[in-house]
C-alpha cells in the first residue's frame, strides 16, 4: 500500500519539471496552420488582464456577424484543443454553421505566456488557479469578444476546468451573468467526491505532493519544451506504443473508450497536450476533492484571515449564476462523474438542460477529441445554441 502513493509522488516529480526558457515559440503558428489546413482563416488577438497576463485569443468569423460563441477549454489544454479533430472539431463545426466562434487560451498556455512585467521562470508568474483564470482572464476575454464585436451577450461551450472559471466569475462577479447569453457545459468539473483512481488517489494525497513540489521549487506543471513533455510526445506517437500511452494512463483517469480516441491520433494529440499550467491550480483542484465544495483556495487558517477574514475559504455562491446553464456528460467519465454533475445541477438555479449523453461509454475527453462527435454530441449543442438564439444581437 505504501508503494501506490510514492509511485504518485514520483510521476508527478517526473511530469513537472519547469520549461526551457524560450520554448513553445511556434505554437501560435501551429494554431493557424490547424484552421487553415481545413480552409478556415483565423484571426489572432491579444487580451491583457487587468493583473499583467497577455492572452492570446483566435476568432473564426462567421457569417452575418452572428452572436459570438466561446470556446473555452480544459485544464492542460488550450485554443488548439477545438481543432485537433479538424473538420469534425467543434470550432470548425460551428464555422461551418455560420457562428462566429472566439478560443482563448488560459494564462500559462502556449499562445498566452507573456505577461506585462513577470517572466515565467518566476514563481510570482505561476501563483494562480483557476480563481484567477475566471475572475481575470476569462472576464477580460468576454469585455474583449463584447467590445471587438459589439454583442450584447454571448454564448459558451466549455469542457471540464473552462466551466469552473465560468462559475468562478459568475459568481464573484453576478454583473457577468448578463454577458453570458447561454454556457454550455461539456464534462463540467465543480465536484470532485465521486473520482476513481488514479484521481482520488492524487486528490487524497494532494497536501503531501503540494509541499514536497513547493519544497524543491516546481510552481509550473507540464513546461512546455521539458524533457517529459518531449518523453510523451516521441514515445506516445509511434502507433505501436500509442495504445499503451491510452489504455494505461490516460483512460484510467478519463474513462476508457478506445473507439473513439484511436492509438494513430496520438500523434496529432501529443504534439498539442499536455499543456502547462501551475502547481497552484493542481491544488486548488485538490483541495476542491478533499473538502467536497467548490470553493477558494485554502491558505491555510492565517492566511485565509488575511484573506478573506475567516479560517476557511469561502464557498462560490453558485446560486449567483444565473446566467442559462446546460450540463452535458458521459455516462463513462471519470474526471466530471455522472453524481457530480447532478450534484452541480441541483446547485445552479438556471439549469436548461442536464443531460447524460446516451452512448453509454462517452468519456471525459470524448467531448472535445471522439472522432465521431458529430454524432453523439454536437447535434445537442447545435439544439440548443439555436433555441436560445436571440434577434438583438448587437448594443
Amino acid at each position: 500500500m505504501f508503494l501506490r502513493p510514492v509511485g504518485v509522488v514520483l510521476l508527478c516529480l517526473m511530469l513537472c519539471i519547469p520549461e526551457k526558457r524560450g520554448a513553445g515559440v511556434s505554437d501560435e503558428l501551429d494554431i493557424r496552420q490547424l484552421a487553415r489546413k481545413h480552409g478556415y482563416r483565423l484571426t489572432g488577438y491579444k487580451v491583457t488582464t487587468e493583473d499583467g497576463y497577455q492572452l492570446g485569443l483566435f476568432r473564426i468569423k462567421g457569417r452575418a456577424e452572428p452572436k459570438p460563441v466561446l470556446l473555452v477549454h480544459g485544464i492542460l489544454n488550450s485554443a488548439d484543443t477545438w481543432l485537433l479533430r479538424g473538420n469534425n472539431s467543434l470550432a470548425l463545426a460551428l464555422a461551418e454553421r455560420g457562428s462566429d466562434v472566439w478560443m482563448p487560451t488560459c494564462r500559462g498556455g502556449p499562445h498566452s505566456r507573456s505577461h506585462a512585467h513577470l517572466q515565467t521562470h518566476s514563481a510570482h508568474y505561476w501563483d494562480f488557479s483557476f480563481h484567477e483564470l475566471g475572475v481575470y482572464d476569462l472576464r477580460a476575454v468576454i469585455d474583449a469578444v463584447l467590445s471587438w464585436t459589439g454583442a450584447a451577450k454571448l454564448d459558451a461551450v466549455a469542457h471540464s476546468q473552462g466551466n469552473t472559471v465560468f462559475y468562478a466569475l459568475l459568481s464573484t462577479r453576478p454583473e457577468y451573468n448578463a454577458k453570458v447569453d447561454l454556457l454550455v457545459g461539456l464534462a463540467p468539473v465543480a465536484f470532485l467526491g465521486n473520482v476513481r483512481p488514479p484521481l482520488s488517489t492524487l486528490i487524497r494525497y494532494g497536501t503531501v505532493l503540494n509541499e514536497l513540489l513547493q519544497k524543491v521549487g516546481v510552481e509550473q506543471m507540464f513546461g512546455e519544451g521539458s524533457w517529459p513533455n518531449a518523453l510523451i510526445r516521441a514515445v506516445c506517437s509511434r502507433p505501436r506504443v500509442g495504445h499503451l500511452c491510452v489504455s494505461k494512463y490516460l483512460f484510467p483517469a478519463t474513462g476508457a473508450d478506445i473507439e473513439e480516441l484511436e492509438p494513430e491520433f496520438l500523434a496529432t494529440l501529443v504534439d498539442h497536450f499536455p499543456t502547462s499550467t501551475s502547481r497552484k491550480n493542481l491544488h486548488h483542484f485538490s483541495q476542491v476533492g478533499r473538502r467536497g465544495e467548490l470553493a477558494r483556495y485554502d491558505y491555510g487558517a492565517r492566511g485565509n484571515l488575511d484573506r478573506y477574514g475567516s479560517s476557511t475559504p469561502p464557498a462560490y455562491n453558485l446560486s449567483l449564476v444565473s446566467a442559462k446553464v446546460a450540463l452535458l456528460v458521459g455516462a463513462n467519465d471519470n474526471i466530471a462523474t455522472v453524481a457530480d454533475v447532478a450534484l452541480l445541477g441541483g446547485r445552479l438555479p438556471n439549469v436548461v438542460q442536464h443531460l447524460v449523453l446516451p452512448r453509454a461509454r462517452t468519456n471525459h475527453i470524448d467531448l472535445v477529441w471522439g472522432r465521431n462527435m458529430r454524432r453523439y454530441l454536437f447535434p445537442y449543442i447545435f439544439q440548443l445554441l439555436d433555441r436560445y438564439a436571440y434577434d438583438d444581437r448587437r448594443t
